[in-house]
Order: C-alpha cells, then structure tokens, then sequence
C-alpha cells in the first residue's frame, strides 16, 4: 500500500498524459509538442499542447494547464481525491487509506441525492402530460404550437393539481422530503406536513450543463388561473442550484451556438421555446431575474456575440438598456432586437413568421448605439454621469478608445472631457495612498497594440502594414514584438520570459473576451493609429506655421492643411 505522494508518481508512470489524451482528442506532433484542439472549450484550431517531457499541458486558447490528474478531473467534473482514486484504479495502484473529511463527504451525499430527486421529480412531470387529467396541458402547449419534438427536447410536464402527487413519487423512491423541501420540489407548512411546491402547471426543467435538472419553472394554465396565481413558479436557490448562474435552455443551445456563432437572449421559458421553434436554436432565457455578471461570464464562454431580443415596452427598453451597458463593459459585443407595441416573441412568429424577426434583426440597433439613443432622451448631466461610470468598468484598452470616441461624439462632447472626467472618477474611488498617477499616452498606447499583438500575434503583418510598431515607445513592447514577430503564432509563447507569459495570459485567461471578434478588435486598433497619424500631422503643421520662414504661397498651402487635418480630427471625434 502506497503513499497518496509515491502513488502520484507510480500513476504517472504508468499511463501518460499523452496516452490519456488520446481517448479524447487527436493528437499531432508539431516539433516537439503534441497540439490538438482542446477538449474543455469548443474550437478547431489546434490550441491544445503537450510538453510529453515535463508531462504537461497548456491551452493558449481558455488558458487550461496542468498534468495528468488536472486533464483528467477537468474533462470529468472530478475532485482531486475522487481523480487520483480513479486513475489509481486504472493503473492498479493501490492507495493509503484515508478518512475523508465527514462534512464533506455528507455535502457531496446530499447533493447527489437532490439532482437524482430532480431527475425523478423531471421524469414524473413529464410522464404526467400523458395522463387523462393533463388534457388542459396539452391543449395549451398545442394552443402554443409547441411541437412532440420540443416537449421532448425541453421535457416539459405536467404538475397535478393535488398536494402530494410528487412528494409520493419522491417516498416510494426512498427520498427523504425533508431534503425535498430543502431544494424547493416541497414547501412545509406551519403545522410541520410537507406538499407539493409545484401544482396544475405546466413544467420547464432548468438544465446545468452536464444536462442534470436542477430547478423547475412552473407556468400557469390561463384557462385555470385564479386571481391571485401567480403566471410563474420558480425554483429558489438550492445547493444545487443558483438562479443568478444559470441560463434557461444553454444546455439545448450549447450545439447551435457552436455553429452560428452567436446567442440569442430573451427573457421567459416561453420565448426561448418558441425561438427555437422556429429555428433559432441558439436561444437562450434569463430566469426571471436581471443579467446578472455571472451568467455573463458563463455566456462569453460559449460566444462573444448577442442578440438581445426583449419587448419594446418600457420594461424591455430598461432591461435591453442594462443588459447592454453590463455586456459591453465586459467585452461582449451585442445588438438589441425590440419588438414593436402589442408583439411579442411568440406573437411576432406565429402572425408574421420568421421574415418578420428578420426584418427586426436587419436592423437591430449596436449595443453602444442603442444605450446613446437612451442617453439622449435623459438629463444632460446624468447623461455624462452615465457615460464615465461606463468607461471607468471598460477594461480592455482598444475597446476603452473606441467607446470613448463613439460616446463623446453620440452625447455632443469633447473627448478630452470625457476621458477628464473618468479619470477623476478612477481617482477618487481609490484610496488617497495606494492612488496611482494617470498612465502616460506611451505606455497607454503600448498597451492597446501590444494586447492585440497578444491575442491574435498571426494579424502582427497587418499592425506593421498600418504602422503600430511605429508608435511603440516602451523597451518591453519593442521586446515583446520583436518575439511575437519570429513566429506570428501561438508558438511565440514558447519564446516568452515569466513576465511576458504573464502579460500574454492575461490579455487571453478566462476574463478575457473570447477571441472571435478578431475584425472588431483590429478595426479599433487602425482608428486609434489612425487618430496618431492626424495628431502627428496637425502638429508638424502647426510647428512650420509657429517657425514663419515659408512664403505667402506655402502659409496659404499650410493653412490649408491644417483646416483639413483639423476637419477629419473633428469628423472622428
């Protein structure tokens, strides 16, 4: 019987990383790595790497590393105990005994039997819709135009109208409904009796993404509502489940998204299925709460894109307004679709068909745009308040530059001003001692070019071609460049020094944007250089004027140039 330390090793020994690999991926020898795509995120190009030496890997693309035990738990969703007993087995190593920790290994108990009762609770629901007494259930989703192949894909179904139909479901099974109750399929009453949360409505199992139900949505039957119903039920946050993470059919979109590139958001159960109805497959729905961040960051894992499709009632236009202002100063691009007064969703594809929404989606409105228009219509002072607390949460320089530009120019305002304003913002927020000084426009600029050479280095011939490198001024970015020149790839992170690394993993780990906005990215990049080329052509002009040593004719030419070069200046403010 070995150590848990003498294991690891005897484990390694035996299966290599590379040989593990292979069940999941196809690998190739590039020099003397093995690349592939890389299995934890969804692309083709081959990101992927293993040093077969040091018994690694690394992913340029989601920042993923580690050795055999890391590949190994990641891809199944495993601890490192549960990794190291598995892999122990394979390998036919035999472990020290230990005691796991009883508190730990009783949460982890727990939560297993809460995701079999939702798994069962979602069967039963389903089941029910076949039944004689659901025949109100299924006039509505017919009603509704819901397809055999929809119900089957979302699993909807049916809640009885009675107390305890689900609760006796759960006894029989052997389930305590105690912890029932402690994951939202039961409430309790005063008296201490517990009875079905869910009752005479129609049922939308909420999925993760290893496809396990975790929570419920529960939607009236019209016909059968009474005054005080409630039009929606939902799930309360649970050990399994939080309702701000989660995202409404992301794990029936996860396919479609992968293909089109983009995630449609809406609001309701109801939207998405429609949506998907009628080919919209990459539908995805909030679940009756605002945006939150994190379901941001487990959406920028899929796609980078979004289409916002909200009702254009006030409600719509504030929930479109804040979703976008949250989208974009995390480096998500994203269009708002707004449904005229009277349509909806559902109402818009059943009368006008999909031509109809496509019309809309022709002319959705950019993101930035759209929150401009709603600048307009406030007070010119909450306005610009607006606007610097927008700028002071965008990170990401390129992106920094082009907002600035398009909202001073949106709101009627000096650039400079605005810039002004966010800096003091920045300022006043930190603490008076840890208070850094504004970067200079050098290092600023470096920055900007050289966090573009970072994320897409095979673009760094097109950075020359509109003269990036001409404006670099610090040691580090000639450095940097210079390395990231001798390859124009991936493979220039082989070239790096740990400080390098660091700055490379940055501007692509996992707060990153994903890399699928390469053309919007390079655009705000030639604005920018485009911008230095007129300021540095206004002051040359500017400087041959102050000297006077010209004659009339070349003052007159002068002059010229310099109300031309200030008119484009002003045009791109």
């Amino acid at each position: 019987m070995m150590r848990n330390t003498d294991a690891i090793q005897a484990i390694k020994s035996r299966i290599s990383l590379a040989d593990m690999a292979r069940r999941y991926v196809e690998l190739r020898s590039v020099g003397s790595r093995l690349v592939a795509p890389c299995p934890f995120h969804q692309e083709t190009k081959p990101s992927f790497s293993i040093n077969e030496e040091q018994g690694t890997f690394y992913c340029f693309g989601c920042q993923a590393s580690g050795d055999l035990f890391d590949f190994y738990g990641r891809l199944n969703g495993l601890d490192f105990k549960e990794t190291l007993q598995a892999l122990a087995e394979e390998a036919g190593v035999q472990l020290q005994t230990y005691r796991p920790n009883p508190q730990a290994r009783q949460e982890r108990s727990q939560k297993r039997d809460m995701l079999k009762m939702h798994e069962l609770a979602a069967s039963h629901f389903h089941s029910n819709l076949n039944a004689s007494h659901a025949k109100v259930c299924r006039d509505y989703i017919e009603e509704r135009g819901i397809t055999p192949e929809l119900q089957e894909k979302f699993g909807l179904g049916w809640s009885m109208d009675s107390w305890q139909d689900l609760g006796d479901t759960l006894r029989r099974s052997g389930f305590d409904l105690n912890a029932a109750v402690e994951c939202g399929l039961q409430s309790k009453s005063g008296s201490g009796r517990t009875f079905d949360r869910f009752r005479n409505r129609l049922m939308f199992p909420i999925r993760n993404l290893s496809g396990q139900a975790v929570a419920f949505g529960g939607r009236i039957i019209p016909s059968l509502a009474g005054e005080d119903d409630a039009k929606y039920i939902n799930s309360s946050d649970s050990p399994i489940y939080k309702k701000g993470e989660h995202l409404f059919g992301l794990f029936q979109a996860r396919p479609s998204i992968a293909v089109k590139k983009n995630i449609i958001l809406t609001e309701g159960y109801m939207d998405v299925i429609t949506l998907h109805q009628y080919g919209y497959t990459q539908a995805v729905g909030v679940l009756g709460t605002a945006l939150t961040p994190e379901q941001i960051k487990r959406l920028s894992g899929f796609s980078s894109h979004l289409e916002l499709m909200f009702d254009g009632d006030g409600a719509g236009r504030k929930a479109a307004f804040r979703s976008c202002e949250m989208l974009l100063t995390r480096g998500l691009s994203c269009k708002v679709v707004l449904f005229p007064d009277n349509n909806d969703i559902d109402s818009m594809l059943r009368s006008y068909g999909p031509e109809a929404v496509e019309e809309l989606r022709a002319k959705a409105q950019d993101g930035l745009a759209f929150c401009i228009s709603g600048l307009r219509g406030m007070a010119p002072r909450d306005a610009v308040d607006w606007a610097r607390k927008f700028l002071s949460q965008v990170e990401m320089p390129e992106l920094f530059q082009r907002f600035a530009s398009e909202l001073a120019s949106g709101l009627g305002l000096s650039e400079a001003d605005l810039r002004g304003g966010v800096l003091d913002r920045r300022q006043s927020a930190a603490p008076a001692r840890n208070a850094a000084p504004a970067m200079p426009k050098g290092i600023s600029r470096d920055r900007e070019i050289m966090t573009f050479a970072v994320r897409y280095p095979h673009c760094l011939p097109e950075l020359q071609a509109a003269g990036a490198d001409l404006y670099l001024a610090a040691p580090w970015a000639f450095k940097l460049w210079d390395k990231i020149a001798q390859t124009c790839s991936e493979e220039a992170f082989e070239l790096l020094e740990p400080g390098e690394r660091k700055f490379w993993i940055r501007c692509r780990g996992t707060d990153a944007p994903p890399l699928d906005n390469e053309e919007g990215e390079l655009n705000a990049i030639r604005h920018m250089l485009e911008q230095l080329q007129k300021t540095a052509h206004m002051a040359s002009v500017v400087e041959a004027l102050r000297q006077g040593t010209a004659d009339e004719e070349t003052q007159r030419e002068y002059m010229r140039a310099l109300d031309e070069a200030r008119g484009r200046h002003s045009d791109q403010s």
